[in-house]
């Protein structure tokens, strides 16, 4: 797991460029997360990011509150999405974080495993954004297996969340992005 931080950084690294790579007039346009828009799927990412910090210092999501709920995108999408990544990027690298235990609301989960939870939204999301501007959405294939075998384990759990569709069926030839995808219930 020595290499996580490294990956979370490689998913942060590649939906920011997503996101810088939002034209002008294509935020209200439709993303794969039918509840969600451009707009709104950075926003979520903006959010998961802007806990980071707090929760990774041993905050309860209690003490963190309502402070992040809303619009945290203003006026510069791309520069909100820019100061949310440093900030949980310093938040993961301060010494000792990542042998904490988060509590989250669902229960206390070890730093480790919630820095998996990151880097799969961060990696699947990238996905869903590149889907809804149009660009490249190829991921890292290092990210990709490493998701795939962290999301295996838990796929159906995932989909009992109601947070993702079930999985979804991929033919015996997909590659392993499709793979992965299709555990969060997404069809390429």
């Amino acid at each position: 797991m020595s290499e996580l931080p490294e990956l979370f950084d490689r998913a942060a690294e590649r939906f920011g460029a997503v996101v810088h790579g939002v034209g002008s007039g294509q935020w209200g346009d439709a993303t794969p997360c039918t509840d969600w828009d451009v707009r709104a799927l950075v926003n979520h990412l903006v959010y998961e990011l802007r806990w980071a910090p707090p929760l990774l210092a041993g905050q309860t999501i209690a003490e963190v509150g309502t402070r992040f709920d809303g619009d945290l995108l203003g006026d510069d999408p791309s520069a909100a999405w820019d100061d949310a990544v440093r900030a949980a990027r310093a938040a993961v690298a301060a010494p000792g974080a990542l042998d904490t235990t988060v509590h989250l609301s669902f229960g206390d989960t070890p730093a480790m495993g919630y820095l998996t939870q990151l880097t799969g939204d961060l990696a699947v999301h990238a996905w869903d954004l590149a889907r809804g501007i149009g660009a490249d959405d190829t991921l890292d294939p290092e990210l990709v297996g490493y998701i795939t075998e962290a999301v295996k384990p838990m796929a159906a759990e995932l989909a009992a969340s109601g947070m993702f569709d079930p999985p979804a069926d991929v033919p015996a030839d997909a590659d392993e992005q499709t793979r992965m995808l299709a555990l969060f219930g997404r069809r390429a």
